[in-house]
């Protein structure tokens, strides 16, 4: 994926409210940009980081500027926009990056499934009768130590929800995917955060015990552009 245009550098004075960041410009002024992200942004938020914004096609937006990228103090390049993540993930099942998606002929998008009003975020489907593939996306921003990164960052409800749908998808004998996106480049391995939602932790084993199956890609980030690379494992002892 390409940035359609060069990104704003500034520096980030705060983030708050969920969905906006106040950002001071090179020139010295304050701005206040959507924060594309939901989520804690556990080790993403840090004031004085550097970060770089994207301007909106529609000059009549409320928050023209949108925060894409952080620089944390390692150095990393974070891309922090969560709704990219459906973007990547689908660019690299079309670029053949995930073999084991071969086969597949068409690619839904947020299509409405399930009993508990969800919506997936992928669905393959294949005309050679294959049973159809039910893939949710989930970013990964989150801190790592020692290459390690975690989701959720905070109590997720509605990441609890989409496993207990993926194993129902399962039990009625399609294919159901978990997919975490990690927009980081420096993550060797992803972990369910226990310690934050320890709900979400055990459903997530329940759901591979089930045979929902679970894989995890990491980005190479640039200011041109964010692209899914390296296949790492998600590790659930």
């Amino acid at each position: 994926m390409k940035f359609d245009q060069p990104l704003i550098e500034g520096s980030l004075i705060k983030r708050y409210k969920r969905f906006l960041a106040d950002i001071a410009l090179p020139n010295g002024e304050i701005i206040t940009a959507h924060c594309p992200n939901t989520g804690s942004m556990l080790g993403c938020a840090e004031p004085g980081s550097t970060v770089w914004l994207s301007r909106a096609k529609n000059l009549d937006r409320k928050y023209p500027l949108t925060w894409e990228i952080l620089k944390n103090q390692s150095g990393t390049l974070i891309g922090i926009n969560t709704g990219l993540s459906n973007r990547l993930v689908k660019e690299a099942i079309e670029g053949g990056l995930i073999s084991s998606f071969s086969g597949y002929n068409t690619i839904r998008t947020e299509v409405r499934f399930g009993l508990e009003n969800s919506r997936v975020d992928l669905l393959l489907e294949s005309a050679t009768g294959q049973p159809d593939c039910y893939i949710e996306v989930k970013n990964v921003t989150a801190s790592v130590v020692d290459g390690i990164a975690i989701f959720p960052d905070a109590v997720s409800a509605r990441g609890t929800k989409h496993l207990r749908e993926l194993i129902a998808v399962v039990e009625g004998g399609e294919r159901a995917v978990l997919c975490y996106c990690v927009q980081r480049g420096d993550v060797k391995s992803v972990r369910p955060a226990d310690q934050i939602d320890p709900l979400y932790g055990s459903t997530l084993r329940l759901a591979i015990s089930h045979g929902v199956e679970v894989i995890a890609y990491s980005a190479e980030i640039s200011l041109e552009g964010i692209t899914l690379k390296n296949n790492i494992p998600v590790v659930c002892p």
